[in-house]
C-alpha cells in the first residue's frame, strides 16, 4: 500500500505547476484501487475537496440581547485563539445606533464583547435588518516570525509525496505552501513548534464527511498556525487549550479524510485578514534525512 501510495505521490511531484492535474481513480477485476493521470476505461476522476472544515458556528457566535430600549449585538468568542470579525448591518429600516459600515474587531480568545446597540427612530414602528457576521481564525495585526520547523514525525526517513503548489491539491489559498509526507498509518506525529492547540478531531473513520481527517490546529506564538491533517482515529492525544512544547506526541498519522493514501498533511496559516492563507515555511532538515536531531531520535 506505501509503495503504491509512493508511486502515486511521485507522479504528482512531477507534474508542471501551472495547472490543476487530473487524477483518474479505477477498481480492477482483484478489487485493486489504482490512481493515474490516464482516462482508463471505467475510471472516474478522483476530486480532491482542498478545504479544512472546522465548524466554528457554535464557538464563534452573535447574540442578540433585547431589552426595553431595543436591542445590544454581543459576538462571543469561545474559542482558545483570537477570532477577526466583521459585522455589517444589511437592510436596516427605522434604526438607530447602526454604525455607517462595518465593524472590524479582533476578539482575544474565550471573551465577547458588545458591538452594537440599537433603538427604533420611531418607538411605534420596528425596526429591521439583516445582521451579517464575517470571522476568521487568528489575529491579522500579528507578523510570522523566522523559525526553522523540526519534522514533526519520528521514524522513517520518508519522502515527500507533494509540495507546495502541487497540482493534485495545494493550489488553493489555504494549502498552497502545504507539504504531504507519505508514511506508514501510525507513525507518531509531534509538535513541530511550541503553540496552544485551538482544534481537534478525532472521530472520524476514513473519507467521513470532513476532507481534513483527523486533525490538530495549533496555535504559535508569533499568530501562525500549524496544523496536521489526515490523522488516525482515536489517535489525537492534546486537548483544545493545552499549551504544548515541540517534540509534544499528538497523534499518528493515518489515512482519514479526503486523503489519496497514508501520510501526513502539514501547512503552516495565517490570518491574513478575514481568510486564513497558507504561508511558506521551511524545514530544520532534508524531510528524508533520519535521524530527527531538532527533536531527537525517540
Amino acid at each position: 500500500m506505501l509503495g503504491r501510495s509512493l508511486l502515486f505521490c511521485g507522479l504528482l511531484a512531477t507534474a508542471l505547476p501551472s495547472a490543476a492535474l487530473t487524477i483518474y481513480k479505477y477498481t480492477d477485476a482483484n478489487g485493486v484501487v489504482t490512481y493515474t493521470d490516464k482516462a482508463a476505461p471505467g475510471a472516474q476522476v478522483f476530486v480532491f475537496r482542498d478545504r479544512m472544515v472546522e465548524r466554528l458556528d457554535n464557538q464563534v457566535k452573535l447574540e442578540t440581547k433585547k431589552h426595553a430600549a431595543g436591542e445590544t449585538l454581543v459576538v462571543r468568542n469561545d474559542l482558545f485563539a483570537p477570532v477577526e470579525v466583521e459585522l455589517s448591518l444589511e437592510q436596516a429600516d427605522n434604526l438607530s445606533g447602526a454604525p455607517d459600515g462595518p465593524i472590524h474587531w479582533v476578539l482575544p480568545a474565550r471573551s465577547h464583547i458588545r458591538l452594537a446597540t440599537l433603538a427604533p427612530l420611531n418607538a411605534a414602528r420596528p425596526m429591521r435588518y439583516k445582521p451579517r457576521l464575517r470571522y476568521a481564525l487568528g489575529d491579522p495585526r500579528l507578523q510570522p516570525q523566522l523559525y526553522r520547523y523540526p519534522l514533526p514525525w519520528i521514524g522513517g526517513p520518508f519522502r515527500q509525496s507533494q509540495g507546495a503548489n502541487g497540482q493534485y491539491s495545494h493550489f488553493t489559498p489555504k494549502g498552497r505552501y502545504a507539504i504531504d509526507i507519505a508514511m506508514p498509518e501510525g507513525t507518531p506525529i509531534v509538535a513541530a513548534r511550541a503553540g496552544t492547540v485551538v482544534k481537534i478531531e478525532n472521530q472520524q473513520s476514513g473519507r467521513g464527511n470532513n476532507p481534513s481527517g483527523n486533525f490538530v490546529r495549533l496555535l504559535h506564538d508569533d499568530g501562525t498556525m500549524g496544523v496536521y491533517l489526515h490523522l488516525m482515529r482515536g489517535s489525537v492525544s492534546v486537548n483544545e487549550g493545552q499549551r504544548i512544547e515541540v517534540g509534544t506526541a499528538i497523534g499518528r498519522s493515518g489515512n482519514t479524510g479526503n486523503s489519496s493514501g497514508p501520510h501526513l498533511h502539514f501547512v503552516v496559516q495565517r490570518n491574513v485578514g478575514l481568510a486564513l492563507e497558507s504561508i511558506p515555511f521551511q524545514f530544520a532538515q532534508p524531510v528524508d534525512s533520519l535521524p530527527n536531531f531538532a527533536i531527537g531520535n525517540r
